[in-house]
């Protein structure tokens, strides 16, 4: 499923980006002198210059710190570093709006950061970052019609993805009404060109979805878009094949995934009429198709363009693409029954692993680098500001002393008065100096707590699956600024993967830990493994350079919502409530202490009807003033006694209960519940 996500954002983005080209040079002359250099500098693709001014019109106050932020992720972006392209949209949707100029700033950057959090699957994330952007555009009653599409569009994806599909219908439409506008009032044909790319983009989603029959309907309204965009006078002859190719794939795919295999077979012929099937991209593109309707020598034939369709596109083999592409390669392969294909693709798999484990390292030690000079210009900034203050300040200062020091020669003795008012003068630049120093510190300090609290609470989901027969919440509560906590879930088909752990300690050390715990989760989540299998592989991976000993416990499961059958690993962790009853499980290690475990496993035939509770210890040794813990019993108490009408609910009486218990008193550890029940 993510390889269609992947593979059909890295098609369109470059189209999408090179028809907003236009429409962003008329916006820059609307917003200033500053822009416009700005912008020309990236269409030269000087990117380095980009940066260079957006720095120096932001310390000079020509461009404001939002609109500044908004240039420098679209400068990243343009150089492929998404990763840092994503830390400056996040800067700029979180920045303080003062003008119609930052309006139009914040609607761009939440446009492209929302893209960026679908495209790498973060659907929870995109969406806290385009819905406020829509009611914004909606509130202030500006933005174009594409502004509005693209955002909904983005909103769709997610929501489908989430299984919040009526939800999805409805911002897709909404979506194509603003396309509509768009093609309306344009005399060109742009309008429908970039309505073509955002149908492509829903066709896929309902794709990737296994919602086959709906994606036709979408797909037909692409093919008469892309019809209607023919009749145009400015349209590109090379574009109908292009886009042609993909409808006719996306038509294949749909129609053998609803088991229309002749009509879907007639589809993948018609691609095979078109030029685009002949291009490395076509035939990758194409495979999924083959694949699925096991024609695995076609598609291992058109593997053999791989290398050159990622070269074309400047992707290397990440970790992601190897899961994309080359693993399918084998399969096609094995398909196939092509023996020597498979035994000398097996080596290469593994160098290639071996390399993009390496790339990873070094895309998260660029990240880090990125960040850490984003601060240090903010403090060189501040800095500076800071010298002028205190400039003024000690200019004021001096020329009241001077003054003093004048009318004191008339009217006190000159010598006592002068050097009186000079140690004032002192005593009151230091006094400033030492204050200054202080407020400085701590408001840093206090900052970066806040921006480690926001990015640690962005890492656990907030928005949970709408689906029928499935009721989900959770919620976290570090005891200080950061915490060790962590939770995550993941849908993947009908099996809901989900987890709760805790780190040793507490503080930034255990919220970095946390971090690496909930990707490292995600990650193998992502790839269909049993929970027992997630457990050993995590540990692997967190035992490795752990200097600091750090260990984290953990409770992974994985339900069927269809069966309600429950594989679960516990690694350390307290046992979860199933029903009112603490579940009786086997005894593995945390992890990040020992390498070369082996986690145990085990399952429950079907746990429909029956409430699952997962806490952090936060929760049964939470203390009032007088060190009275809340205590399990009080715990089974409340879960056998209360009846509960949704996750939620649970989840909020338990928090208020902890809070009367604790009376008043300090946190003494981080508080983590999820609370699901299968129906």
């Amino acid at each position: 499923m993510k390889k269609t996500i992947v593979h059909t954002a890295l098609l369109l983005a470059a189209a999408l980006l090179q028809l907003s080209c236009g429409e962003n040079h008329r916006a820059m002359v609307v917003a200033g002198h500053a822009d416009s250099i700005i912008f020309n500098a990236g269409i030269s693709k000087d990117y380095i210059r980009m940066v260079e001014l957006v720095d120096s019109f932001a310390q000079a106050g020509e461009i404001s710190e939002l609109n500044a932020n908004r240039w420098r992720g679209t400068a990243y972006y343009r150089q492929g570093q998404y990763r840092s392209a994503e830390y400056y949209y996040k800067k700029a949707v979180t920045g303080t709006i003062v003008n119609e100029s930052d309006h139009q700033s914040y609607i761009k950057a939440a446009r492209r950061l929302s893209e960026l959090l679908l495209i790498k699957g973060d659907y929870e994330g995109a969406l806290k970052v385009a819905m406020p952007a829509v009611q914004q555009l909606e509130k202030m009653g500006i933005g174009s019609d594409i502004d509005y599409a693209i955002l909904l569009n983005n909103i769709g994806c997610c929501q489908l993805n989430l299984g919040r599909v009526e939800e999805a219908n409805a911002s897709f439409l909404n979506a194509r009404g603003h396309y509509a506008n768009r093609w309306e009032n344009d005399s060109t044909g742009r309008g429908l060109q970039e309505a073509v790319i955002g149908t492509v983009y829903t066709s896929q989603a309902y794709i990737n979805t296994k919602r086959f029959e709906k994606s036709l309907y979408w797909i037909d309204r692409t093919e008469m878009l892309l019809d209607k965009y023919r009749l145009k006078s400015d349209a590109r002859q090379e574009y109908f094949d292009e886009y042609q190719g993909r409808i006719e794939i996306m038509r294949a795919v749909a129609r053998q995934g609803l088991g229309e295999t002749e009509e879907a077979a007639k589809a993948y012929k018609a691609f095979l009429q078109t030029d685009y099937s002949k291009t490395s991209t076509g035939r990758i593109e194409s495979n999924e198709y083959l694949l699925d309707a096991n024609r695995f020598a076609e598609a291992a034939d058109n593997y053999r363009y791989l290398n050159q369709m990622l070269k074309e596109h400047g992707m290397v083999l990440s970790l992601d693409n190897i899961q994309l592409y080359l693993l399918p390669k084998i399969r096609a392969n094995i398909g196939a029954h092509r023996r020597d294909s498979v035994l000398a693709l097996v080596p290469y798999l593994c160098n290639r692993v071996d390399s993009a484990i390496t790339i990873s390292k070094e895309d998260d030690a660029a990240e880090l680098a990125t960040i850490y000079d984003t601060q240090q210009k903010d403090a060189q900034i501040a800095k500076q500001q800071a010298d002028m203050d205190r400039q003024r300040l000690v200019g004021t200062l001096t020329a009241l002393v001077f003054l003093v020091i004048f009318f004191g020669i008339y009217t006190f003795n000159r010598r006592r008065h002068l050097r009186n008012l000079s140690d004032a003068h002192e005593k009151l630049i230091k006094a400033y100096d030492q204050l200054e120093e202080t407020t400085t510190a701590k408001e840093r300090i206090e900052s970066e707590l806040r921006i480690a609290r926001d990015i640690q609470m962005s890492m656990v989901p907030s928005i949970f699956p709408n689906r029928t027969g499935l009721d989900i919440f959770a919620a976290m509560t570090p005891a200080k600024e950061v915490g060790g906590d962590l939770y995550s879930y993941l849908m993947l088909g009908e099996n809901l993967y989900f987890c709760v752990g805790d780190v040793s300690g507490k503080g930034v050390p255990a919220s970095l830990f946390m971090a690496q715990a909930i990707r490292l989760f995600r990650t193998l989540a992502g790839q269909g493994m049993a929970p027992a299998e997630i457990a050993t592989r995590m540990n692997a991976a967190l035992v490795e350079d752990n200097e600091q000993g750090m260990f984290v416990t953990m409770f992974i499961g994985m339900v069927n919502l269809v069966t309600g059958h429950l594989d679960f690993c516990n690694a350390g962790h307290n046992p979860p409530v199933l029903n009112g009853e603490f579940l009786t499980m086997e005894t593995n290690a945390p992890f990040g202490l020992w390498p070369d475990l082996e986690f145990a496993g085990e399952s429950i035939d079907c746990i429909k009807g029956q409430p699952l509770f997962i806490y952090s210890d936060g929760l049964s040794e939470a203390e009032n003033k007088k060190q009275v813990q809340f205590g399990d019993d009080r715990l089974l108490e409340i879960l056998r006694s209360q009846k509960f009408s949704s996750a939620r609910e649970l989840i909020d009486y338990i928090t208020g209960e902890v809070e009367r218990h604790r009376n008043g008193a300090l946190p003494n550890d981080d508080l983590t519940m999820l609370a699901l029940r299968v129906d």
